[in-house]
Protein backbone atom coordinates (compact mmCIF):
# COMPACT_ATOMS: atom_id res chain seq x y z
CA UNK A 1 0.00 0.00 0.00
CA UNK A 2 1.46 3.34 -0.89
CA UNK A 3 0.48 6.78 0.85
CA UNK A 4 -1.10 9.26 -1.21
CA UNK A 5 -0.04 12.34 0.32
CA UNK A 6 0.38 14.22 3.37
CA UNK A 7 1.33 17.91 5.02
CA UNK A 8 5.18 18.68 4.79
CA UNK A 9 5.67 19.44 8.36
CA UNK A 10 3.39 17.09 10.24
CA UNK A 11 4.87 14.12 12.45
CA UNK A 12 2.49 11.04 12.55
CA UNK A 13 1.16 12.00 16.28
CA UNK A 14 -0.66 14.97 14.84
CA UNK A 15 -4.53 14.96 14.18
CA UNK A 16 -4.14 15.93 11.04
CA UNK A 17 -1.78 13.68 9.75
CA UNK A 18 -2.74 10.98 6.61
CA UNK A 19 -0.18 8.97 8.06
CA UNK A 20 -1.44 8.72 11.39
CA UNK A 21 -4.90 8.44 9.61
CA UNK A 22 -4.34 5.17 7.78
CA UNK A 23 -2.12 3.31 10.19
CA UNK A 24 -5.28 4.14 12.65
CA UNK A 25 -8.20 3.56 9.96
CA UNK A 26 -6.78 0.69 7.40
CA UNK A 27 -3.21 -0.83 8.51
CA UNK A 28 -3.85 -1.66 11.95
CA UNK A 29 -7.98 -2.84 11.31
CA UNK A 30 -7.47 -4.91 8.31
CA UNK A 31 -3.73 -6.23 8.85
CA UNK A 32 -2.11 -4.61 6.29
CA UNK A 33 1.46 -6.17 6.30
CA UNK A 34 3.30 -3.96 3.55
CA UNK A 35 3.16 -0.48 3.36
CA UNK A 36 4.81 2.83 2.32
CA UNK A 37 3.87 5.86 4.07
CA UNK A 38 5.01 9.44 4.03
CA UNK A 39 6.91 11.60 6.34
CA UNK A 40 5.81 14.78 6.42
CA UNK A 41 8.67 15.85 8.76
CA UNK A 42 11.19 14.60 6.02
CA UNK A 43 9.64 15.60 2.42
CA UNK A 44 12.24 15.36 0.52
CA UNK A 45 13.89 11.50 1.92
CA UNK A 46 9.78 10.21 1.97
CA UNK A 47 9.43 11.76 -2.18
CA UNK A 48 12.94 9.72 -2.92
CA UNK A 49 12.12 6.70 -0.81
CA UNK A 50 8.81 6.37 -1.39
CA UNK A 51 8.60 7.03 -4.85
CA UNK A 52 11.33 4.28 -5.80
CA UNK A 53 9.55 2.15 -4.19
CA UNK A 54 6.37 3.29 -6.53
CA UNK A 55 8.42 2.95 -9.38
CA UNK A 56 9.71 -0.40 -9.13
CA UNK A 57 5.60 -2.21 -9.07
CA UNK A 58 2.32 -1.68 -10.49
CA UNK A 59 -0.83 -0.04 -8.74
CA UNK A 60 -3.51 -2.73 -8.90
CA UNK A 61 -5.91 -0.01 -7.46
CA UNK A 62 -6.01 4.30 -6.56
CA UNK A 63 -8.40 5.54 -3.81
CA UNK A 64 -8.30 9.31 -4.78
CA UNK A 65 -10.90 12.23 -3.92
CA UNK A 66 -11.59 15.49 -5.77
CA UNK A 67 -11.23 18.77 -3.35
CA UNK A 68 -13.15 21.61 -3.62
CA UNK A 69 -11.02 23.54 -6.22
CA UNK A 70 -10.85 20.34 -7.99
CA UNK A 71 -7.31 19.20 -7.12
CA UNK A 72 -6.68 14.93 -7.53
CA UNK A 73 -4.10 14.07 -4.54
CA UNK A 74 -2.72 17.40 -3.43
CA UNK A 75 -1.83 18.66 -7.04
CA UNK A 76 -4.14 22.05 -6.73
CA UNK A 77 -4.64 23.73 -9.86
CA UNK A 78 -2.80 24.37 -12.31
CA UNK A 79 -1.50 20.90 -11.55
CA UNK A 80 1.63 19.64 -13.19
CA UNK A 81 -0.28 16.84 -15.55
CA UNK A 82 3.41 16.52 -17.07
CA UNK A 83 5.77 15.01 -14.76
CA UNK A 84 6.62 11.73 -14.48
CA UNK A 85 8.55 11.49 -10.86
CA UNK A 86 6.09 9.32 -8.54
CA UNK A 87 5.93 12.25 -6.00
CA UNK A 88 6.25 15.73 -5.58
CA UNK A 89 6.36 18.72 -2.98
CA UNK A 90 4.17 21.13 -3.74
CA UNK A 91 2.40 24.36 -2.02
CA UNK A 92 -1.05 24.37 -1.15
CA UNK A 93 -3.38 26.91 -2.80
CA UNK A 94 -5.96 28.90 -0.04
CA UNK A 95 -9.06 27.26 -1.31
CA UNK A 96 -7.40 23.86 -0.61
CA UNK A 97 -6.20 25.17 2.71
CA UNK A 98 -9.59 26.31 3.92
CA UNK A 99 -10.95 23.43 2.76
CA UNK A 100 -8.50 21.28 5.57
CA UNK A 101 -10.05 24.10 8.44
CA UNK A 102 -13.75 23.36 6.86
CA UNK A 103 -13.30 19.70 7.34
CA UNK A 104 -12.39 20.58 10.96
CA UNK A 105 -8.42 18.91 10.49
CA UNK A 106 -7.29 22.37 11.72
CA UNK A 107 -9.19 25.23 13.75
CA UNK A 108 -7.84 27.99 11.70
CA UNK A 109 -5.62 28.51 7.94
CA UNK A 110 -2.59 29.55 10.13
CA UNK A 111 -2.26 26.41 11.21
CA UNK A 112 -2.59 24.41 7.70
CA UNK A 113 0.90 23.67 6.55
CA UNK A 114 1.79 25.56 2.83
CA UNK A 115 3.37 22.19 1.65
CA UNK A 116 2.45 19.05 1.29
CA UNK A 117 3.56 15.91 -0.56
CA UNK A 118 1.77 14.40 -3.35
CA UNK A 119 1.66 11.97 -5.79
CA UNK A 120 1.85 13.46 -8.97
CA UNK A 121 -1.16 13.24 -11.62
CA UNK A 122 0.99 10.97 -13.94
CA UNK A 123 1.36 8.61 -11.42
CA UNK A 124 -2.38 8.40 -9.91
CA UNK A 125 -3.04 7.49 -13.97
CA UNK A 126 -0.56 4.60 -14.05
CA UNK A 127 -2.98 2.80 -11.60
CA UNK A 128 -4.74 -0.29 -13.08
CA UNK A 129 -8.18 1.11 -11.70
CA UNK A 130 -9.14 3.94 -9.68
CA UNK A 131 -11.75 4.78 -7.28
CA UNK A 132 -12.80 8.06 -6.98
CA UNK A 133 -15.06 8.93 -3.69
CA UNK A 134 -16.29 12.27 -3.77
CA UNK A 135 -19.22 13.89 -1.14
CA UNK A 136 -20.15 16.49 0.30
CA UNK A 137 -22.10 19.90 -1.02
CA UNK A 138 -18.96 21.84 -1.01
CA UNK A 139 -17.51 19.74 -3.70
CA UNK A 140 -20.47 20.20 -6.39
CA UNK A 141 -18.69 22.75 -8.54
CA UNK A 142 -15.58 21.19 -8.66
CA UNK A 143 -17.46 17.96 -9.50
CA UNK A 144 -18.93 19.88 -12.28
CA UNK A 145 -16.15 21.41 -13.63
CA UNK A 146 -14.25 18.09 -13.60
CA UNK A 147 -16.91 16.49 -15.47
CA UNK A 148 -18.49 18.97 -17.64
CA UNK A 149 -15.60 21.50 -18.27
CA UNK A 150 -12.43 20.46 -20.70
CA UNK A 151 -9.69 18.34 -18.89
CA UNK A 152 -7.73 20.81 -17.92
CA UNK A 153 -4.59 21.36 -15.39
CA UNK A 154 -7.15 24.15 -14.10
CA UNK A 155 -9.75 21.45 -13.05
CA UNK A 156 -6.92 18.60 -11.84
CA UNK A 157 -9.30 15.95 -11.14
CA UNK A 158 -10.75 16.15 -14.74
CA UNK A 159 -8.02 13.86 -16.01
CA UNK A 160 -9.65 11.57 -14.65
CA UNK A 161 -11.97 11.21 -17.45
CA UNK A 162 -8.95 10.19 -19.70
CA UNK A 163 -8.48 6.89 -17.59
CA UNK A 164 -9.79 4.13 -19.11
CA UNK A 165 -11.25 2.12 -15.81
CA UNK A 166 -12.11 4.77 -13.11
CA UNK A 167 -15.39 4.59 -10.77
CA UNK A 168 -16.73 7.77 -9.55
CA UNK A 169 -19.14 8.12 -6.86
CA UNK A 170 -20.92 11.21 -5.92
CA UNK A 171 -23.51 11.12 -3.37
CA UNK A 172 -26.56 13.93 -4.04
CA UNK A 173 -25.24 17.05 -2.51
CA UNK A 174 -21.67 16.58 -4.85
CA UNK A 175 -23.25 15.84 -7.85
CA UNK A 176 -26.44 18.46 -7.51
CA UNK A 177 -25.09 21.25 -10.18
CA UNK A 178 -24.43 18.46 -13.05
CA UNK A 179 -26.07 18.38 -15.95
CA UNK A 180 -28.60 15.59 -16.35
CA UNK A 181 -27.39 14.21 -19.27
CA UNK A 182 -23.57 13.95 -17.78
CA UNK A 183 -25.25 12.44 -14.91
CA UNK A 184 -27.02 10.02 -17.09
CA UNK A 185 -23.45 9.28 -19.45
CA UNK A 186 -21.54 8.30 -16.20
CA UNK A 187 -24.32 6.09 -14.65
Amino acid sequence: MFHLDEYVGLGPDHPASFRKYLLERLITKTGIQKYHLLDGRRPETAVAEVGRELSSAPVDVAFVGIGENGHLAFNDPPADFETEEPYLVLALDQVCRKQQVGEGWFSSLDEVPSQAISMSVRQILKAKQIICVVPDARKAAAVKACLEGEVSPSAPASILREHSNTILFLDVDSSALLNPATVARYK
